[in-house]
């Protein structure tokens, strides 16, 4: 077949667009699929979300607690230069005895995730908590992968000064 009638310098971008086009699009398809890393990403962003900042924070809502919490979870922290542990029973306690009081009122917590970073069945989120738009704590989750589903099992935080 001859092309003749067209000028050259109109096929070649042609051509070129063409093949960009399916290359974006075949690149756009295959980013598509999750990998294993991003979606266990996604279920414990879900999980520190629904257990923990709505759980202990925003709800107070000590079932999401006991389900996303393992047993021997524990706060870690440092008071007066020493380590100090708070465990999860003692810290749903102290909710339980704060909600029952005439003047609780519930308040409402913004988070940010700076770093989720998942190997296998272990992980690790930092979470800024802030309160009426003050950066209040950092703090490190640690989270397992049980049979059962993730379990966030400690955690480490930093308060910030009020200023």
């Amino acid at each position: 077949m001859n092309h003749s009638h067209y000028p050259s310098s109109v096929g070649r971008p042609l051509v070129w667009l063409s093949l960009l086009g399916l290359l974006v699009a075949g690149s756009l398809a295959v980013g598509v699929e999750k990998s294993a890393s991003d979606i266990a990403a996604d279920e414990i962003r879900d999980h520190v979300i629904r257990s923990y900042v709505h759980g202990a924070f925003n709800e107070q809502n000590t079932e999401a607690m006991r389900d996303g919490f393992h047993p021997v979870f524990k706060i870690h922290g440092v008071s007066k230069g020493a380590l100090s542990e708070y465990p999860i029973e003692t810290w749903i306690g102290a909710i339980e005895t704060g909600k029952s009081k005439p003047d609780y009122t519930r308040e409402s917590w913004t988070h940010r995730f700076p770093i989720l970073d998942v190997t296998g069945d272990a992980a690790i989120v930092k979470v800024e908590l802030l309160h009426d738009g003050k950066h209040i704590y950092t703090d490190y989750l640690s989270l397992l992968k049980l049979e059962e589903g993730w379990k966030i099992t400690d955690k480490v935080y930093h308060r910030h000064p009020e200023s």
